[in-house]
């Protein structure tokens, strides 16, 4: 049976799940409250994809395929309207997920699935507040959805096999790795994840080396691919606390968030999608089209985050809101990072 996709939320994190369902043929209905955010992920999901075929990472009739595939429906109705396959991809709040599929088990048949792409709220008490809890199972992605290979499918206590069965083969369908973990705190990835980013942010905090330095105290010694600092502006700094806070009540101590991290996010220098977190990104737009919809970018570290090292107090160039977006759209992948500018002179 092919599955036939809902995914809620058209976010950084829905819209590339949305990309992906329907670069490989499967009928995908986007859906967010937001009219703006959903032009605005229909907008970057084609620039997405026409990227994709240029880099040869899809087939050359990939625009056509995801014009049939996806539409982009403004109800939740629409949306789920002969879904055989719901994702909601919303903000990490656990009464909010829960709304989400009380209402959508309203509207859809008993033996469609219900995922969910948290990162690190439990399955089993999300599907609690539905009938038949044994069709939610957590379909964790990674961003940006289009490159990332992986998809961590959370087994819920109730979580039947032929949810897990139809999970894993919509994995391989749609060409990603899967791994499949129990239902506990942070899961595999999260959990591990977390606690690298939040040791980085403990070391900037205290002054054991630059934001730079830490990433590339990483990227070199250990080969990953991307510093822990890095990382954390583009996952954003709102979704790190939150899994944090999670994980700090959860299990303990050693995930309570530092004070930087806190600071930050009420600050609104929440990352990428904000413009500024431990980086400073930039649109670059020299010899880019005005039109074009993914500018190339370039990050530099952030006064903010480095000015504790500096013996000053943080201080922000500029903020593009006041708090954190939960809907903010999502940045180009494409960026250059800067050297460090000298520290001041005493």
């Amino acid at each position: 049976m092919e599955e036939r996709v809902a995914v809620l939320g058209a976010g950084t994190m829905g819209r590339g799940i949305a990309q992906v369902c329907a670069t490989f043929g499967l009928s995908t209905a986007l859906h967010d409250i937001s009219q703006e955010v959903l032009s605005s992920a229909m907008a970057t999901i084609e620039a997405g994809v026409v990227k994709g075929i240029e880099r040869g990472k899809i087939p050359a009739d990939a625009s056509a395929t995801v014009r049939g595939s996806l539409r982009p429906v403004s109800t939740l109705e629409e949306a789920i309207d002969g879904a055989t396959m719901v994702i909601e991809a919303a903000p990490e709040v656990l009464e909010l997920k829960q709304e989400i599929f009380r209402r959508v088990s309203e509207g859809v048949s008993e033996d469609c699935i219900l995922g969910s792409n948290t990162s690190s709220l439990p399955i089993t008490e999300i599907a609690s507040a539905v009938p038949g809890p044994d069709r939610v199972i957590g379909l964790h992605f990674f961003n940006p959805v289009p490159a990332m290979k992986l998809v961590e499918i959370v087994r819920g206590e109730e979580t039947s096999k032929g949810v897990l069965s139809r999970s894993l083969k919509l994995c391989e369908r749609i060409k990603k790795e899967s791994i499949v973990v129990r239902d506990s705190p942070g899961f595999a990835t999260s959990r591990l994840g977390v606690a690298i980013g939040l040791e980085a942010i403990r070391m900037l905090e205290s002054g054991v080396a630059t934001v730079e330095d830490i990433d590339r105290a990483m990227e070199l010694g250990y080969r990953h691919p991307m510093g822990p600092l890095r990382l954390t502006d583009l996952v954003g700094l709102d979704v790190r606390l939150a899994i944090a806070e999670h994980l700090h009540r959860e299990i303990g101590e050693q995930f309570r968030p530092p004070e930087l991290l806190k600071q930050m996010v009420a600050q609104g220098t929440i990352g990428k999608k904000s413009g500024e977190g431990f980086y400073r990104w930039e649109p670059c737009f020299e010899g880019v089209p005005s039109s074009s919809v993914n500018p190339p970018w370039r990050c530099r570290p952030s006064d903010q985050a480095s000015g504790r090292l500096e013996g000053r107090s943080p201080r922000l160039a500029y903020l593009r809101g006041s708090s954190p977006m939960l809907h903010a759209p999502e940045a180009p992948s494409r960026v250059r990072c800067l050297p460090p500018r000298p520290p001041p002179k005493p």
